[in-house]
């Protein structure tokens, strides 16, 4: 299992209640464009339609330009392979007021492309701040146990 992408800002913008792992129905340049690290975290988010769950807004570049075919759209909905009862369970949860489904990261399990996302809620400015203090005082404290 190694980590293609991470999303290293969505720890400090929001506080991560349940992990989740999916499958992702790719196309076969898309994987390869995957497995080069073309693809982008940021901005991107993870909805439920009916009874399906889709990965929107994560543009992933073409692998080769040239042999892209026409009309393709990097920031296409991609649908999440997961097993109707986390459907239902992720439905019930994102309706909860202030809680939404966050990419953290990409990685590979043996030969497949898998997406991590989990259930957040946004932080509030002081909450990061306190975050900021708690880092800075460890470092510190980590520096005074070197001396």
């Amino acid at each position: 299992m190694s980590t293609l992408v991470e999303n290293k800002r969505t720890l400090f913008d929001y506080e991560i209640l349940e992990r989740y792992q999916a499958g992702i129905a790719l196309l076969g340049f898309e994987v390869k464009a995957i497995r080069q690290k073309k693809v982008a975290l940021q901005g991107s988010f993870v909805i439920i339609r009916g009874n399906e769950a889709f990965w929107i807004n994560a543009p992933i570049a073409p692998y080769q330009v040239k042999n892209t075919p026409p009309g393709y759209e990097e920031t296409r909905p991609r649908k999440l392979l997961l097993k109707a009862r986390e459907i239902a369970e992720l439905t019930g949860k994102t309706a909860q007021k202030g809680l939404t489904l966050i990419p953290i990261s990409l990685y590979t399990d043996r030969r497949q492309i898998k997406l991590e996302f989990g259930l957040a809620r946004s932080k509030k400015k002081f909450e990061k701040r306190e975050g900021i203090k708690k880092k800075e005082f460890t470092r510190e404290k980590q520096r005074f146990m070197k001396e």
